[in-house]
């Protein structure tokens, strides 16, 4: 039987590059031969053990794209030589509650690719159809692999906010997931104010798109918002929750912060600056699939690109390494296979 090779982990940091056999898709998936995958902090659920069967092997990866080389029975509107993304969701079930309303991302029988099934550190990857995320052409595969996690997350959370072109957004935090959300806030057309800590960040803020940048190492980030008018919305992409706190009281009145940076820590909040004024702190996760697509489209028409570091399929738990260092800029991603 022909086989592909897979990085596979068990326990913690337990790398082990293996073959696997390569076989027909089930019913309603599809067999993707993997061109990239993005490296993601996301991951950690996978290679630290952070998962239910920790012991069981699995493959990590969420920031999936190839090309479709076959298709289960069951599986429509999909053929083989289709260029494909997978994002952190695996595909909808279309039978919960959830689905039968519409709200695909809460759906609750949905695979995690690279946490609950095998994921992208591979040459081959499996599938549910509903999760699949079709890739423009003009898109390259490393380019567009780390804009169906990082990128729909923060798209996501600017399409969700209610601000007016021109609006004061802010974006905190300025590594992998805010250098995009930079760019997006900056394309959609809000002032954008990049909040982070340290001078040094403030010429790469501005080349992003960023109008006004905040070091919050340096002032008080709250009051230097409300200095500026207050922000209508500011999306909060470090992880951290300390550091979240202030912005609260940098929002208008109807502002909103939304939370997309998983902090081990809480947010500490004054009731008073929720309760007067109406503002509002709130989380936003990922996108569906076709949301993914308006991403991606979105992304190719406004010249939308993660900053990438490039490492070759066989030294993917370096790659992993590099990512957990915090010195990576910004976005770690696997070279797989070749497009054609």
């Amino acid at each position: 039987m022909p086989t592909y090779r897979a990085w596979q982990v068990t326990g913690e940091r337990n790398f082990e590059l293996v073959e696997r056999e390569i076989v027909a898709p089930d019913h309603d998936r599809v067999r993707v031969r993997v061109h990239a995958c993005g490296v993601c902090h996301s991951d950690v659920l996978a290679v630290e053990g952070q998962r239910p069967e920790p012991a069981q092997p699995v493959v990590p990866g969420h920031e999936i794209v190839g090309v479709i080389d076959a298709v289960g029975d069951g599986v429509r509107g999909w053929a083989p030589g289709d260029r494909v993304g997978l994002g952190f969701l695996g595909g909808q079930c279309n039978s919960c509650e959830f689905c039968r309303r519409g709200d695909f991302v809460n759906c609750t029988d949905q695979p995690t690719p690279g946490t609950s099934e095998d994921g992208g550190y591979a040459e081959i990857v499996y599938a549910r159809a509903t999760g699949l995320v079709r890739v423009p052409d003009g898109l390259p595969a490393d380019t567009a692999a780390p804009l169906l996690c990082a990128g729909v997350t923060t798209f996501n959370a600017l399409r969700g906010i209610s601000a007016a072109p021109g609006a004061l957004v802010g974006i905190q935090g300025l590594g992998g997931l805010g250098h995009l959300g930079v760019q997006y806030a900056h394309q959609l057309g809000y002032r954008v104010a990049a909040i982070a800590r340290g001078p040094e960040k403030a010429e790469l803020a501005k080349a992003l798109g960023a109008d006004i940048y905040i070091d919050s190492a340096a002032e008080d980030p709250g009051t230097a918002l409300t200095a500026l008018g207050g922000a209508a919305a500011i999306v909060a992409t470090a992880a951290s929750g300390s550091s979240m706190s202030p912005l609260v009281a940098g929002l208008r009145p109807r502002g909103q912060l939304v939370v997309v940076g998983a902090a081990p820590d809480p947010i500490a909040v004054n009731t008073a600056e929720l309760i007067f004024g109406g503002r509002s702190v709130t989380g936003s996760l990922t996108g569906s699939a076709i949301e993914n697509e308006d991403n991606l489209t979105f992304s190719l028409a406004n010249g939308i690109t993660p900053m990438l570091e490039m490492v070759p399929f066989e030294q993917a738990p370096q790659a992993y390494e590099r990512m957990m260092s915090g010195q990576a800029r910004f976005r770690v991603v696997l070279e797989i296979g070749t497009s054609s």
